[in-house]
C-alpha cells in the first residue's frame, strides 16, 4: 500500500502542454491525497499559481509561447509557492538556471512515481519548514567569503550573495565543516532534510549554481573544492585543504 503524504491532503497545479502527461500524474497523485489541477500553457500557469492557493507547483520548462523559466519569473514577482521543474533536456545549464531564479528542484521528464512523489514531499517539507534559531552575531568567515547564520545572508568581500534557501543552507553546511569532507548524501540530508535514498543528484546542481555565485572555478577552487566520488569540501587556508 502506498505510504500517504506526511503533510496531508494537498493541491497541486501541473503546469505542462503536455495533456497525457498531466493526467498520469494525476492518476498517480489523487489516490495519494493530492488534488492535481492543470494549466496547459504558461500564462493561464503563471495567473491561477499567482492568485489561487496551491502547495506545490509542477512546471514544465518546454512549452510554447511563454517557457517555464519565464513563467517562474513571474510566478516569483508575487508568490514563494514550491515549485518543482520538469525538463526533457539533461543540460546542466538548464537546470542552474531554473534554481538560480527560484525553482527549488527539477526533475527529468523520464522521472519515476516514486521519485516524483519524494522531490514532491522534498520541496513541500522544505517551505514549511522554520529557519533554524542562530546567533545573530554569529559569522563563519573562510577567506573573503562571510556567513552570516542569523541573518542568512553571506557576501564575498563587499559584493553580496543573491542565494536561494537551499544554496545558502548549503553554504552555511560547508563553511561550519571547512576543511571536512561532506557526502552528498549528508548534504541532501542536511539542506533538504529528505527521509528517502539517495539516487538525487541535484546537489551537483546546487553546487554548480553556488560556485558560480560565488566566482569559484572548479578547476583550481578557492572555496568549494570537489572530492572524486564523494562530495565537497569547504577550503581551509589555514589548513591548506
Amino acid at each position: 500500500m502506498p505510504d500517504l503524504p506526511e503533510l496531508g491532503a494537498m493541491r497541486l497545479l501541473v503546469v505542462d502542454d503536455d495533456r497525457k502527461l498531466c493526467g498520469l500524474i494525476r492518476d498517480y497523485l489523487g489516490p495519494l491525497g493530492y488534488t492535481v489541477e492543470f494549466a496547459h500553457n504558461g500564462p493561464d500557469g503563471v495567473e491561477r499559481a499567482t492568485a489561487e492557493e496551491f502547495g506545490a507547483v509542477i512546471l514544465d520548462v518546454m512549452m510554447p509561447g511563454m517557457d517555464g523559466f519565464e513563467a517562474l519569473k513571474e510566478i516569483r514577482k508575487t508568490s514563494e509557492v514550491p515549485v518543482l521543474m520538469l525538463t526533457s533536456r539533461g543540460d546542466e545549464a538548464d537546470r542552474i538556471v531554473g534554481l538560480e531564479i527560484g525553482a527549488d528542484d527539477y526533475l527529468p521528464k523520464t522521472f519515476s512515481t516514486r521519485e516524483l512523489l519524494a522531490r514532491l514531499r522534498a520541496v513541500t517539507r522544505r517551505s514549511r519548514r522554520p529557519p533554524d534559531p542562530a546567533p545573530a552575531e554569529e559569522e563563519l568567515v573562510v577567506r573573503e567569503l562571510r556567513v552570516h547564520p542569523g541573518s542568512r545572508t553571506a557576501s564575498v568581500g563587499d559584493r553580496p550573495l543573491e542565494l536561494t534557501p537551499v544554496e545558502f543552507d548549503l553554504l552555511e553546511s560547508l563553511a561550519r565543516a571547512k576543511g571536512r569532507v561532506k557526502s552528498r548524501e549528508v548534504l541532501v540530508d542536511e539542506i533538504a532534510h529528505r527521509d528517502f535514498d539517495v539516487f538525487d543528484r541535484s546537489v551537483d546542481v546546487h553546487v554548480s549554481a553556488l560556485r558560480k555565485k560565488l566566482g569559484d572555478d572548479p578547476k583550481s577552487p578557492t572555496y568549494i573544492r570537489t572530492v572524486r566520488a564523494v562530495g565537497y569540501m569547504m577550503i581551509d587556508p589555514a589548513r591548506g585543504r
